[in-house]
């Protein structure tokens, strides 16, 4: 019996932040894959080893957590002002599905440095020496990132000294900013409200504030839904009933802000919202054995992503995070103490970071300029990555 040979594709295994994913060119890609559909999708399911039933996506290149089980696409940019568009798929572990409803701040680090390497970025916007300002046009939620990315002798500096907390090596700094960071064409507060009052039936009724910044997010408050926000992955991931609670509220959540109709169609939409529960600040140790004090940060935030707890925090519900305190009155800002500030440090379960963000009233609505947060990026491979023939 005869059988479909496996083909290669050009492919680059980075680490992004706290993230890891398997990036692309589009043109690198086998041509019914450049576009969206069903070839695309499976394609990426099958490089990255889903749908797994046994959850270990052993046979790809995924990590089976919602951290490592990641795509990019990158192509030169179609948008005026702009050097790169950047599409991200999230690839769910254990079904065949592949969520392209958000951003992935984390591997928006390694971005700007894949697309220089790659040569989407013209040669005379780039430094010998300095910072290469790369101009991302996010393609998934249409909005502007810019990356600093450090140049030395003409190459990205990816080696250096920046320390981030979930990542166990340092690296070289590449800050980023998220431009008008509000997620969608609607407005920040999607309810009109700051806090709101979310019924879940079955579950609760808990204060809520639900943003659309950075990635739309649902932060509640730890104490009323049982835990004191500086919990550890175990400590929510090992209960089955937590999650399915999580995953409850999350859909409510979605309804709520507009982002499905009904929750049934939450299962299709795993990647946003995101649910999030804030504290403020107190003494705890981190997953590495970091002693994190209230010295250290502002407020404690833990937040779940694809149905588990997160082992640090996603870069675009950072900004999510960073943004809401930056508004006197979410639950972030009065968990994080009140009042008005342009930058917050919170705890989460691998240690700490700091977000910028800018946050003004017009005309009676809430705006974001912009968020920036500091992080690395690093290439951990590349070469071919390959699939089998008739997989897509």
């Amino acid at each position: 019996m005869s059988h479909v040979p496996q083909i290669k594709i050009p492919a680059t295994y980075i680490r992004g932040g706290t993230s890891k994913g398997v990036f692309f060119r589009r043109q690198d890609l086998p041509e019914r894959a450049q576009v969206a559909g069903a070839a695309r999708d499976n394609m990426l399911l099958r490089v990255i080893g889903s749908p797994d039933p046994y959850g270990k996506q052993t046979d790809g290149m995924g990590g089976a957590t919602s951290s490592t089980s990641k795509t990019v696409i990158l192509d030169k940019s179609s948008q005026p002002g702009h050097d790169v568009d950047y599409l991200f798929g999230q690839v769910a572990i254990d079904r065949a599905f592949v969520d392209w409803s958000g951003n992935c701040g984390n591997l928006t680090a390694a971005v700007g440095a894949f697309a220089i390497s790659g040569g989407l970025v013209d040669a005379d916007r780039i430094p010998q020496n300095g910072v290469c300002v790369v101009r991302i046009w996010q393609a998934n939620i249409k909005k502007t990132i810019i990356a600093h990315v450090p140049i030395t002798n003409g190459d990205v500096q990816e080696t250096g000294d920046f320390e981030l907390d979930g990542v166990t090596f340092p690296a070289a700094e590449v800050q980023v900013e998220f431009m008008d960071p509000a997620d969608g064409e609607g407005s920040m507060f999607p309810t009109g409200n700051l806090v709101d009052d979310l019924e879940v039936p079955g579950v609760g009724t808990f204060k809520a504030t639900m943003i659309n910044a950075g990635i739309p997010t649902i932060f509640l408050n730890a104490d009323e839904i049982g835990y004191n926000g500086t919990e550890l992955q175990d400590a929510i991931n090992g209960d089955p009933a937590a999650l399915e609670r999580f995953e409850t509220i999350r859909a409510y959540g979605a309804v709520r802000m507009g982002l499905i109709q009904d929750i049934s169609e939450a299962v299709a939409r795993q990647h946003t919202p995101k649910v999030a529960f804030c504290a403020p600040a107190q003494n705890y140790v981190s997953s590495s054995g970091k002693q994190v004090t209230t010295d250290d940060i502002d407020v404690a935030v833990r937040a779940l992503s694809m149905g588990k707890l997160h082992h640090a925090m996603m870069g675009t519900a950072a900004v999510a995070i960073g943004t809401a305190a930056a508004i006197p009155g979410t639950l972030v800002n009065l968990a994080a103490g009140g009042g008005e500030r342009s930058a917050v440090t919170f705890g989460h379960p691998s240690g700490t970071l700091k977000v910028g963000a800018e946050a003004k009233q017009v005309d009676g609505e809430w705006t974001a300029t912009k968020a920036i947060m500091s992080r690395s990026a690093r290439v951990l491979m590349e070469g071919w990555v390959r699939v089998p023939g008739d997989s897509f």
